[in-house]
């Protein structure tokens, strides 16, 4: 999957990879580079599309190791119910390998019956699994990982067990996504991509590297 048929120079498509790395958002790209901010936001999105496509197609490597799993919740605030499973929120599942990569995905649910198939197709047996005391990770206890938890009403860390990793890429991601003031429900997936691909994949300037082969820029 490339950019096709795209009607802006080569050297445009170059600066707005550049943007797009730098996180500087379609609309301000479209006013440096003095072009119509639709234009610009079509092309963030092919590049979102591409990202996706890629990111998924290395979805099948499998982790093993030391693994965080955690479940975060994206959107925005509502009155109502709170905390997990909140109104109106995106629920997506997180798989890190420490020292590696990290894996999302958008769910329905956070029930055992939903995260359990996940778990056992991303990750493999022996490796040690470290998550909260959220219930759906009961049956962890009974398969054929090693598993610890860490109350997180008592204390965030003690020693090797802890979920920070993971943590800290929901954080990272909630800021990357906060700047748009709100996705489109059936856009979510490809932000939630990016914010994958952009962990994974270290320094900006790796990143544009990368994108420039992706996209055949």
């Amino acid at each position: 999957m490339k950019i096709t048929h795209c009607k802006l120079l080569r050297k445009q498509q170059l600066k707005l990879l550049e943007y797009f790395v730098l996180e500087v958002t379609a609309r301000s790209a479209a006013d440096i580079l003095e072009i119509q901010p639709n234009t610009a936001m079509l092309f963030y999105r092919k590049i979102r599309q591409i990202i996706s496509h890629h990111v998924e197609l290395q979805a099948t490597e499998i982790f093993d190791g030391a693994i965080e799993l955690d479940e975060s919740y994206f959107g925005g605030v509502r009155k109502g119910k709170r905390g997990r499973g909140a109104a109106g929120k995106v629920a997506v599942f997180g798989i890190l390998k420490r020292g590696g990569k990290v894996f999302t995905k958008v769910v329905n649910d956070t029930k055992t019956a939903t995260l359990m198939p996940l778990i056992t197709r991303k990750i493999a047996p022996d490796s040690i699994v470290y998550t909260d005391c959220y219930r759906s990770y009961n049956a962890l206890d009974v398969s054929d990982f090693y598993h610890e938890r860490i109350n997180h009403s008592a204390l965030f860390a003690r020693g090797k067990n802890h979920i920070n990793g993971i943590e800290n890429f929901w954080n990272q991601a909630k800021r990357v996504l906060r700047k748009y003031n709100g996705i489109p429900k059936e856009s979510f997936p490809l932000f939630l991509k990016e914010c994958e691909f952009r962990f994974n994949y270290g320094t900006p300037k790796q990143q544009l590297k990368i994108l420039k082969e992706w996209a055949d820029v």
